[in-house]
């Protein structure tokens, strides 16, 4: 099961297109000035099952994206698997937001983590920097974060950024 702090079923904020974003429950990171303070507590919110986020996913055939955000979704990599698996083979691209950074995810190439960013397309990571704050930024809210190209920084076995106009560029 899936400790889920809320759902926004057409988001727009939250990465590249209309998107489905699930933002789950606790996060160890605490940054100050947290956008979603909220979803801190690893005892709040509710439980869903993979299955029912993934159908409710699929009512909306405008959805090509999903987006993870919390809290840390990578605190909950072992319930996330099940669902980001099911995104993967049903063809829809998956974005993740973290406070930890790529570096951090691929120390452990055994761990539920590591396994969790293998099923992502592009994440954020870094944690929310109030000193670094930057309301002109897309999709990301302090300076120091990056959005990074998960295929690309595997294989290189370094952090890769996403260039591409999609998550970069604001449309005119």
């Amino acid at each position: 099961m899936i400790r889920v702090a809320g759902i926004v079923r057409e988001s727009v904020t939250d990465g590249p297109g209309i998107r489905y974003t699930l933002f789950v429950q606790g996060c160890p990171h605490r940054c100050k000035g947290c956008h979603n303070p909220q979803t801190l507590d690893f005892d709040g919110g509710y439980l869903m099952s993979a299955e029912e986020i993934f159908n409710d996913i699929k009512k909306n055939p405008l959805i090509r994206g999903v987006t993870f955000s919390g809290g840390e979704p990578f605190y909950q990599s072992e319930n996330l698997i099940p669902l980001a698996k099911m995104l993967k083979e049903a063809g829809y691209e998956l974005a993740i937001y973290t406070g930890y950074l790529f570096e951090d995810l691929i120390k452990d190439k055994d761990g539920p983590m590591y396994k969790l960013l293998c099923l992502a397309d592009t994440i954020v990571d870094g944690p929310f920097d109030i000193t670094k704050r930057d309301l002109t930024l897309k999709f990301k809210g302090s300076s120091n974060q990056r959005i990074i190209d998960v295929k690309k920084s595997l294989e290189l076995g370094r952090a890769v950024l996403d260039e591409t106009e999609r998550w970069n560029k604001v449309p005119l």
